[in-house]
């Protein structure tokens, strides 16, 4: 391995180390400020349930210490110990070629979700399961996994030959051409991922009939949104954990809220939720989310043009020039500048979480808002006391006391 090999995994080792780092000042400040709920939630806490979720947020931050440490190392050993040997295997059974490149790429994919799976299992069976959280099966996620391994070889597949195709056939634009194809395809995605790929995983059922829908379909028509329809999801199947989303574009936007969210939440907070949901789509925060995905895939699909055309990147690691080895490889090499870029793109929906909350503030009052966003945090157990900087570098939503503070220093 040459030298800019080991730069990489030693930037690979030091992105871990930041990482454990900043989660280890979280689990300190969460910690520290475990026996005093804050005064702005005096009422609406109490001091157990305050603890509860100092408890469930440091135990959680652990797990996800020994998980960054565990994905470095894989990291490294992929580079330096197990993609030769893993293509010198699907080398002895497949031809030199395209289909090489595809099956190789798959194979390191399912391989890396298999090392994985332990991570998972642990999380959903132990750490969920600990708190009260986890309502998965063994067989449900299993089933699950089944689907995601299928789902992942069915949608890989294509776009994995479509992209080498066209790597042979324009070796000098082809990176522009299949940036212009990944581009419609995520945003097609914004459509069929609601409408063919979640239902393999969660039932979707119309709202029903009554004072919920009439309330929110007032709301919706206040707002100006058009949607396709309100949904609730049989998300207590799988976690206890309460949420809303919409997705899609024009006619096909849809509303969806998690059954755990409406059997826990009042008239007005369901409101209030749905309206900051709203404020997203009111804000054009989708095209702005859209747009900012299309900016690094673009640099990304450069990137990846050089590294297909300069077969020096992967001899850095000893590996052979396979179009399918130099994708995995920059794709695990990426993960340092990824990860310093995190809190720039959490700054960027931080800000779009505030905006969504003034929105709801304008159109249900303030007062429900924060009712619903003190029993979010009550409810799923997290913590009113994060470590600032850490919730800089990874937070994508505010702190709830920032956005409870806000709220009321809002006018009206």
């Amino acid at each position: 391995m040459s030298m800019a090999g080991v730069l990489i995994c030693v930037a690979i080792a030091m992105s871990a180390a930041l990482g454990v780092y900043l989660r280890k000042r979280q689990t300190d400040n969460v910690a520290a400020n475990r026996d005093a709920v804050p005064p702005d939630f005096a009422r609406e806490v109490t001091l157990e349930e305050h603890r509860r979720a100092a408890d469930y947020t440091i135990a959680r931050t652990r797990f996800a210490m020994g998980e960054t440490l565990y994905d470095a190392i894989l990291s490294i050993l992929w580079l330096t110990a197990f993609m030769g040997p893993l293509y010198a295997l699907v080398s002895q059974a497949i031809a030199p070629g395209m289909t090489r490149s595809v099956v190789f790429v798959l194979a390191a994919g399912f391989v890396s979700h298999v090392f994985e799976l332990p991570f998972s299992i642990a999380n959903a069976f132990l750490l969920e399961a600990r708190f009260g959280f986890n309502r998965l099966t063994p067989k449900t996620f299993l089933l699950d996994e089944i689907k995601s391994v299928a789902l992942g070889f069915v949608i890989g597949a294509p776009l994995l030959f479509g992209m080498f195709r066209l790597l042979e056939a324009f070796p000098k634009t082809w990176w522009l051409f299949a940036y212009i194809a990944f581009m419609a395809l995520t945003i097609a995605m914004t459509i069929i991922y609601p409408t063919f790929i979640a239902p393999l995983f969660n039932k979707f059922t119309p709202l029903e009939e009554g004072s919920t829908k009439a309330r929110m379909e007032a709301l919706l028509q206040k707002c100006g949104f058009e949607s396709k329809g309100l949904y609730v999801m049989d998300a207590s199947r799988r976690s206890a954990h309460g949420n809303a989303y919409f997705t899609g574009f024009g006619k096909a936007k849809r509303i969806v809220f998690f059954d755990t969210l409406l059997e826990k939440h009042s008239l007005e907070e369901i409101e209030s939720i749905l309206a900051h949901e709203l404020g997203h789509f009111k804000y054009g925060h989708v095209r702005q989310m859209i747009l900012q995905a299309a900016i690094i895939a673009f640099i990304g699909f450069a990137i990846l043009y050089w590294a297909f055309g300069n077969p020096t990147f992967v001899t850095w690691f000893g590996l052979p020039a396979d179009p399918g080895v130099v994708l995995v490889a920059l794709l695990i090499a990426k993960e340092p500048v990824s990860h310093l870029l995190h809190p720039l793109l959490a700054y960027r929906s931080r800000k779009n979480e505030f905006e969504a909350d003034d929105f709801a503030r304008r159109m249900v009052g303030k007062e429900p808002m924060i009712s619903a966003l003190t029993r979010l945090t009550r409810d799923n157990l997290a913590t009113l006391t994060p470590d600032p900087l850490y919730a800089k570098f990874y937070f994508s939503h505010p702190p709830v006391p920032v956005r409870v503070a806000q709220l009321k220093g809002a006018e009206g």
